[in-house]
């Protein structure tokens, strides 16, 4: 997770099927607050097991219904047992709210941003273009003080505790970061993600690490009155996933996760719901359909991690094309001694696939180091020799639609 800079690990059983997931909030919940070991502490006693999933056919607001009622940012889609990609909700709906941002930008009907809807209303675009921006005030524009309660819960520690009193502090709190106060003053920020990236990854001891060593300082802030929108931007512009608000004496009054704030812009919608009629139902499908299913702007870095088709390659509008797990695909190889292996590895780093199949086989120095065949579409055998070698294997299986290089 580290490695890769992400929140998330799936786990899958011997015939690769999903069993689990672990997440930064359990290894920080799970782990570090309940005084466990991480070296010594087995995957299977923290994950959640079975975790809730999609299929490959099935409908984008399904999914998000399903991330939206069982409050979780993560959702594997499973083919035939097998995991081919995993759902980010925020990353979802960074993508969508760029995609009808650029719409505005270029002067295009703002609906045009949802995909499909120009084949089905043709040039008549005055229902999907209320209804979005009816979804734009709904969704984005209310204040950020209309989503916190008035119970909302802080964690608040200081610099000098340990990280260990911080992962306590978050989950009696149930939250998954600590505001770290020096005074009155807002010193820095420590999340469960920076406990794993900084503290477990590190090999750091966590009843003797403190936190102002680890913690991010002087983090950006945002006040009460800062719009979804606005706050969203400012998430996603830092590349942070928590956002300290402050009151206007400059107290906090919350610590929001990017995960509460989309659900709370997403449920917003959905319960004004009533005033709206089966053509904007049907218009709020189109648009998750766009956000889940295709691919993002050209000019956009928010790039889900499902690595997506255009939507010429789509079979359908919403299902899921077949894709590799996030910004990585699925290897098969076969070892010297006839062994068959799997596994999911980065699309833009050979060095990468070639240290991990060197550990799968256990070959440990350079001079063991394997080198990898596949066959192309031509039926040539073709070595992997260049980090381009590895992208171009890559895209010729995509554009083939298939989920999985075999190489020898």
């Amino acid at each position: 997770m580290a490695a890769r800079r992400v929140n998330a690990v799936l786990l899958t059983d011997a015939n690769a099927l999903l069993s689990g997931i672990v997440t930064d909030k359990d290894i920080s919940a799970r782990v570090i607050a309940e005084g466990l070991r991480p070296e010594q502490t087995v995957v299977s006693k923290v994950m959640t097991r079975n975790p809730i999933f999609v299929t490959s056919d099935s409908l984008a607001i399904e999914a998000l219904q399903k991330m939206v009622q069982g409050k979780f940012r993560h959702l594997p889609v499973v083919e035939n047992g097998e995991v081919i990609a995993l759902l980010d909700i925020t990353k979802c709906l960074y993508d969508a709210i760029s995609r009808m941002e650029k719409a505005a930008e270029q002067g295009s009907a703002i609906a045009a941003a949802v995909e499909g809807v120009e084949r089905q209303w043709g040039n008549n675009f005055t229902a999907p273009y209320a209804f979005i921006e009816t979804l734009r005030e709904r969704m984005f524009k209310p204040a950020l003080s209309t989503i916190i309660g008035e119970q909302s819960k802080v964690a608040i520690v200081s610099p000098s505790d340990p990280v260990f009193a911080a992962a306590k502090k978050m989950r009696e709190l149930r939250v998954n970061s600590v505001i770290v106060v020096n005074g009155d003053k807002i010193h820095g920020i420590l999340t469960s993600k920076d406990i794993l990236m900084r503290v477990v990854a590190q090999n750091l001891s966590p009843e003797l690490t403190l936190v102002e060593k680890v913690m991010t300082l002087n983090p950006e802030c945002v006040t009460l009155e800062t719009t979804i929108l606005d706050a969203l931007h400012v998430m996603h512009d830092g590349k942070f996933l928590h956002l300290p608000v402050v009151d206007k004496d400059g107290s906090v009054a919350a610590c929001l996760d990017v995960l509460q704030i989309t659900h709370a812009a997403i449920s917003m919608v959905e319960s004004s719901s009533g005033a709206v009629n089966d053509v904007a139902n049907t218009m709020m499908q189109k648009f998750w359909d766009s956000a889940l299913a295709l691919e993002p702007p050209d000019d956009c870095d928010t790039q889900s991690e499902m690595s997506a088709l255009m939507a010429s390659d789509a079979t359908e509008l919403g299902r899921y094309p077949s894709l590799g797990l996030g910004n990585s695909f699925a290897f098969k190889f076969e070892d010297l001694k006839g062994r068959v292996h799997r596994l999911n590895c980065g699309t833009e780093n050979l060095n990468e696939l070639l240290s991990t199949v060197s550990q799968r086989i256990g070959a440990d120095n350079e001079q063991n180091r394997p080198q990898l065949l596949y066959e192309d579409d031509e039926g040539d055998k073709v070595l992997l020799a260049t980090d381009g070698d590895l992208i171009s294997a890559v895209n010729n299986a995509r554009s083939g639609g298939l989920k999985v290089i075999y190489c020898q």
